[in-house]
């Protein structure tokens, strides 16, 4: 069987290759693996479940919970929450497990299934794999008092917008007027509340999900909306998030786009002036801007990066005590206040650096100075080839020797399609536009499937 566990756990479309028997399934072999590796310190598990506003997630979510149950685990359900918002509660409340059901930026018909290992941190490669193993096995059912018990606790959900809202310190958000896109996602019940607690003039868009509006034209990977918006309500500043909030965009007071790498160097920067940033060194992916690196490297901050993903990301930052990473999707993680990225998180501490030093989003957001960059999919391709091929590693040597410090190349083959992404920045957008062309063709050529 092919592995079930992606990057982000178990994705695919809801009651489609996502169903309820799925569902359950997973939860009771989870609740195996975990009790049998000692994860529960021989006592009576208990387990955090919440999900986005996918209509999906309903069916879903009562699944784990009777998978849980019915494997003696007791269940906690807090309904409607961002996905940071789950890992964090698993930490505070000091739970056994937790189980997140939403399929993030992806659309409404696909859902996904995230487990947390206690501590609210993802759990490992080779427990997922074990999970895998054990799933639809025989097993002696608990009866009567052996079963879980399931609860719902609306208190939960208070103490993380507490928990985002305090992490801002003294620093008030008074006076600045900020939009937010929701994306009729989880942080439909967040966000708001939050940032007017912080003190901020608050116009929300986009918080009012009925099921099935998730991420529907709007949010983190639409942010034409947000930009109209703000233009319209003179705001300061906006940001957008996706479905599970724990990515944000930005948009500057003249309706500029101001991406996941702009905002890591703004954090980067306010971190390192307050003593903050470890090492002086920000986790990035290799897709990251070189606009960024080289932002980074003016101002004595370094940039390891990592294979594309935030789980890399993730592992970076705690092997090396690191406390600032992310991607240039928006995936920021600040480790002082979460173990996963967090969307109203992140918005709320540019905002906080905004308040602290006085200047506007696109003041803080220019010391990036973003590279043209084109990036192309190159479909039926034997992915593991491209990387050892001589033909093409010596044409992506010589582009490279070319570029200079004024551009890269980037092949990375995708990680569940036989495709290829090319991706290319250079001095112009036509440039960079026409070595992706070239390259990709190359890519085609030398390692297409017949």
């Amino acid at each position: 069987m092919a592995r079930l566990f992606g990057t982000d756990g178990v994705r695919g479309l809801a009651n489609g290759d996502l169903t309820a028997e799925l569902a359950l399934d997973l939860s009771v072999a989870a609740a195996h693996v975990l009790g049998e590796a000692g994860a529960f310190d021989g006592r009576r598990p208990v387990a955090i479940v919440g999900r986005d506003t996918r209509i999906s997630g309903e069916f879903l979510q009562a699944a784990v919970m009777a998978g849980l149950a019915s494997a003696g685990v007791d269940v906690i359900d807090v309904g409607v929450i961002p996905t940071p918002g789950l890992a964090y509660l698993v930490a505070t409340e000091e739970v056994d497990l937790g189980v997140m059901l939403s399929a993030s930026h992806n659309p409404m018909p696909d859902n996904g299934i995230k487990f947390f290992a206690r501590g609210g941190v993802k759990l490992d490669d080779a427990i997922e794999d074990a999970i895998q193993e054990r799933m639809g096995e025989e097993w002696d059912r608990p009866t009567g008092a052996g079963v879980g018990h399931i609860r719902r606790d609306g208190r939960l959900l208070q103490a993380y917008i507490g928990h985002l809202v305090d992490s801002l310190g003294e620093v008030r958000l008074t006076g600045l007027r900020i939009v937010l896109d929701c994306a009729n996602g989880a942080s439909s019940v967040t966000a708001v509340p939050a940032f007017e607690a912080a003190g901020a003039e608050v116009v929300g868009i986009h918080r009012s999900p009925d099921g099935l509006n998730i991420n529907d034209g709007c949010g983190s990977t639409h942010i034409e909306s947000l930009q109209a918006e703000v233009l319209a309500r003179r705001a300061d500043l906006g940001f957008a998030f996706d479905g599970d909030a724990d990515r944000c965009q930005g948009v500057d007071a003249q309706g500029n786009w101001i991406d996941g790498d702009q905002i890591m160097a703004i954090l980067a920067l306010g971190l390192r002036a307050e003593g903050k940033l470890a090492e002086s060194t920000l986790v990035a992916t290799i897709m990251s801007n070189l606009g960024l690196i080289v932002a980074m490297r003016e101002h004595g901050i370094h940039v390891d990066q990592t294979k594309v993903g935030d789980r890399y990301v993730l592992e970076d930052m705690a092997a090396n005590g690191f406390t600032l990473g992310g991607e240039q999707s928006g995936h920021v993680i600040m480790s002082e206040f979460a173990t996963t990225g967090d969307g109203v998180l992140t918005g709320l501490h540019v905002a906080r650096q905004i308040a602290r030093s006085g200047s506007t989003l696109a003041e803080l957001a220019g010391v990036v100075r973003r590279l043209p960059q084109a990036l192309v999919n190159v479909p039926n391709v034997d992915k593991l080839r491209a990387g050892i091929d001589p033909v093409i590693t010596g044409r992506v040597a010589a582009i490279s020797k070319r570029l200079g410090d004024t551009g890269r190349v980037v092949l990375r083959p995708s990680g569940t399609e036989p495709l290829v992404r090319v991706m290319v920045e250079a001095a112009t957008q036509e440039q960079a536009d026409e070595i992706a062309r070239q390259l990709a063709g190359v890519v085609a050529e030398r390692v297409g499937l017949k």
